[in-house]
C-alpha cells in the first residue's frame, strides 16, 4: 500500500490548488491566456515550479518530521516573523473557505436557478462531513475527485482542439506575443498558489513514509497541475475571441461542442471548489486546534457554521477584495522563503 501513497500526496496537492478560478479558466486567461502562444511556455515553467516546490516541501516535512506549516516557518523565518506570517496564513485560510462557500452559492444560483444560500449551504455541510474524517476525508475525497477532474478537463478541451484545430500559425497573428513579462506572471502564479500549498503539504506528514514518496508526489502533482492547465490554456486560445471577456470561459468552452457540456462542468467547478474548500478549511482547524488546544470536531462546526453567514458578501465581491491582497502577500512570503532556502540550504535539510 506505502507505494502507493504517492496517488493520495498528489491528489490533495491538486486537489488544494484547482479551486474556481483554476478550474473556470479564469486564472489560467489571466495569467497565460493573455501571451497567446508565450502563454504555453508560461504553463511549462508553472509546472516545473509546481513540481519542484511540491517535492521540496515534502521533503523537507519528511527529513525534519515536520506535520504543521509552522515548524517550517520557525525553521526559515525564526519566532518572531513567522508568528507574524502565521496570522496572515490563518486568515488566507479562512477568507479561501468562505470564498469557496460564496462560490458554490453563485453556482447554484447563476446556473441552476436555485437559492443562492441554499449553494453556500450544501457545499458547508458536505466539508463538514469532511472534516469529521480529517486527514481520510481530505484523502479520499480528493483520490476520487482528482481523477474525475483530470478525465474531464482533458476529455473537454480535447474535444475543442480535435474539432477546431490548432494553426499555430493564425494564433500568432490573432494573439499578443509581443509581452515578455510571462515568465513573471508564471511565477507569479505558482506563488500565488503557495500558501495553501504549503498549508497542506506540511499537514499530510503522516502519508509520506519515505524520500521517495516525498518527491513522486510532489512532482506527479506539479505534472497533474500543468496538464489541466494546458488542456483549459489550449481551447481558450483556440476560442480566445469568443471566451477572452467572460467571467468563466470554461463554462462556454464546454457547451460549446453540447449544452450537456456545460451542465456537466458545472459540477466540475463545485468539486473543484470543494476540494479547495477542505483543503482550506483543514488547514484551518488543524492550526487553531493546535494553537488554542481545541478539539477539531468542535472547531469543524463552528468554522462550517459561521462561515455560512461570511460567505453571504458574495463570491464575485469576496475574490475581486481577498485574492489580490492575499496573493501579493502569498508570493512575498514564497520569495523570502526561497532566499532563506537557498541561503541556508544544508541548515534547512
Amino acid at each position: 500500500m506505502s507505494n502507493k501513497k504517492w496517488i493520495k500526496i498528489s491528489s490533495i496537492y491538486v486537489g488544494t490548488i484547482i479551486g474556481a478560478g483554476f478550474a473556470s479558466g479564469q486564472e489560467i486567461m489571466n495569467f497565460f491566456g493573455i501571451f497567446g502562444l508565450k502563454g504555453l511556455i508560461g504553463i511549462f515553467i508553472a509546472t516545473v515550479l509546481f513540481a519542484f516546490i511540491g517535492s521540496t516541501i515534502l521533503l523537507i516535512g519528511y527529513k525534519n518530521q515536520i506535520n504543521t506549516y509552522k515548524k517550517l516557518l520557525d525553521q526559515l523565518f525564526g519566532k518572531n516573523m513567522s508568528n507574524i506570517i502565521d496570522i496572515i496564513i490563518i486568515l488566507f485560510l479562512l477568507a479561501g473557505y468562505c470564498i469557496m462557500l460564496a462560490g458554490s452559492g453563485a453556482i447554484f444560483y447563476e446556473e441552476f436557478n436555485i437559492n443562492y444560500n441554499v449553494g453556500i449551504i450544501i457545499m458547508s455541510v458536505a466539508t463538514f462531513l469532511t472534516f469529521l474524517y480529517s486527514l481520510k476525508g481530505i484523502s479520499a475525497v480528493n483520490t476520487v475527485v482528482v481523477p474525475f477532474l483530470l478525465v474531464v478537463i482533458i476529455f473537454i478541451g480535447g474535444l475543442i482542439v480535435f474539432k477546431e484545430g490548432i494553426d499555430f500559425n493564425n494564433l500568432k497573428e490573432i494573439y499578443p506575443t509581443n509581452k515578455n513579462n510571462f515568465i513573471l506572471s508564471a511565477i507569479i502564479y505558482v506563488g500565488y498558489n503557495m500558501i495553501p500549498s504549503l498549508v497542506i503539504l506540511t499537514s499530510i506528514g503522516s502519508i509520506v513514509d519515505k524520500k521517495e514518496t516525498a518527491i513522486k508526489g510532489g512532482v506527479i502533482g506539479g505534472l497533474i497541475l500543468g496538464i489541466l492547465a494546458l488542456f483549459i490554456l489550449l481551447p481558450c486560445l483556440i476560442l480566445y475571441e469568443d471566451v477572452s471577456s467572460l467571467e468563466i470561459p470554461m463554462l462556454s468552452i464546454a457547451s460549446y461542442p453540447s449544452y450537456k457540456g456545460k451542465f456537466l462542468y458545472c459540477i466540475i467547478l463545485w468539486f473543484a471548489m470543494f476540494t479547495t474548500a477542505i483543503g482550506n478549511g483543514f488547514g484551518f482547524i488543524q492550526r487553531i486546534s493546535h494553537l488554542f488546544k481545541t478539539n477539531e470536531k468542535i472547531l469543524a462546526f463552528i468554522l462550517s457554521f459561521t462561515s455560512i453567514f461570511l460567505a453571504k458578501f458574495g463570491f464575485s465581491n469576496l475574490v475581486s477584495t481577498i485574492y489580490p491582497l492575499f496573493g501579493y502577500i502569498s508570493l512575498f512570503i514564497f520569495i523570502l522563503a526561497f532566499i532563506k532556502f537557498i541561503l541556508h540550504k544544508k541548515t534547512a535539510i
